[in-house]
């Protein structure tokens, strides 16, 4: 038996705290379910489903590196389609990649370079 029950949330730090929530809360219109500015900790997401929050960065030391860790997976309709949509807002994305009878899937970056990530499946 595991030890643990679920996937509560994953994390990316930012240094730019108010630049960072609006990025995630009014370009990608994700809900917030928890905000803490004291705490420097935002969490976004629906009830009952694992979350994806922003934690400022307020150490002296350089922020940890943005890419080479874990990478979230969002599920979407349409790979192609979300693509195109996240360009018309300005959010910098990598072309989506089909893997034939499998996935399509996008990368593209939050504004500090944090890679995130989404996924549909392929109809054939």
């Amino acid at each position: 038996m595991s030890l643990f029950k679920n996937l509560n949330v994953v994390a990316y730090y930012v240094t730019d705290w108010e630049k960072a929530k609006k990025f995630y809360q009014d370009t990608l219109e994700w809900p917030v379910v928890f905000s803490s500015d004291e705490a420097g900790w935002v969490e976004f997401g629906h009830e009952n489903e694992t979350h994806i929050s922003i934690e400022r960065w307020d150490g002296p030391e350089p922020a940890p590196p943005k890419i080479g860790g874990a990478t979230v997976v969002f599920t979407v309709d349409d790979a192609i389609e979300t693509t195109k949509k996240l360009r018309a807002r300005g959010v910098r994305c990598e072309d989506a990649i089909t893997v034939p009878g499998m996935v399509c899937y996008g990368t593209f970056y939050d504004l500090e370079g944090n890679r995130l990530q989404f996924a549909s499946n392929v109809t054939e």
